[in-house]
């Protein structure tokens, strides 16, 4: 297994090349942010650790660079900021994990044979279903370039039917994706944040992508085409 060490830290990128070479790893290690986007466009690896603050490009822009490359490795943050938005950005940006230094080994370890099980998977920085495009990074949406404002709800429902377009999501999951798992499942509240998105995602465009499924749920349609899923009953 081939790691690659983002580490502007001499000491801190020393320890952890030993630490994972020690236990059978293959491993590089860049100190800057250049150095780290060009070992990861030459060699296809199995995880990369990436440091939040690098001379130069940070952590942020590495990994919003690589994943706009089409690279797809596991990345693990590693970041001395213990600020939310900081974990969050990274998160939405790409990242697949994080740890906020000091950490013991152990957990690093841990946390990489993790990902290494996990194994990449294509996930686009930017959803698109059809003309519609959602960027959790800058949490904008717009329909064919014409940008669309979201509220924060109707933001988390949306990026959660787009992240499964044409499966059918129930109230419940709705629910428990987008508010938490002590909301009333009873309430009204998915029935009237859907018909806000569809005041604003579809209506103003012409378009009938966000779908119900009567009695299932709701789901989303690239609604350029025809769909076979058309066959199911919708209201």
């Amino acid at each position: 297994m081939r790691i690659l060490v983002v580490e502007d830290e001499a000491p801190m990128a020393e320890l952890l090349r030993r630490c994972l070479v020690e236990n059978g790893f293959a491993v590089d290690v860049a100190g800057t942010g250049e150095d780290g986007l060009w070992y990861a466009g030459e060699t296809d690896y199995d995880v990369i650790v990436l440091d939040v603050m690098l001379p130069g490009t940070d952590g942020f822009g590495v990994l919003r660079e690589i994943r706009a490359a089409g690279g797809w490795a596991p990345v693990l943050l590693l970041t001395a900021r213990d600020a939310v938005e900081d974990r969050v950005r990274g998160l939405d940006l790409g990242a697949d994990d994080y740890l906020v230094k000091p950490f013991a080994l152990a957990e690093l370890l841990s946390r990489l044979r993790a990902l290494m099980r996990r194994g990449a998977r294509e996930r686009p920085a930017v959803l698109s279903v059809g003309d519609l495009t959602l960027d959790p990074a800058t949490r904008s949406v717009a329909r064919d370039g014409t940008p669309v404002t979201l509220t924060a709800k109707e933001f988390a429902l949306l990026e959660c039917l787009m992240r499964r377009p044409g499966q059918v999501l129930s109230k419940a999951e709705l629910i428990e994706h987008v508010w938490d798992f002590t909301f009333d499942a009873d309430s009204n509240v998915v029935e009237v944040y859907v018909g806000y998105l569809r005041q604003k995602i579809d209506r103003p465009f012409g378009r009938q992508s966000l779908r119900t499924s009567r009695g299932a749920g709701y789901w989303l349609r690239d609604d350029r085409r025809v769909h076979a899923d058309d066959a199911r009953p919708v209201g």
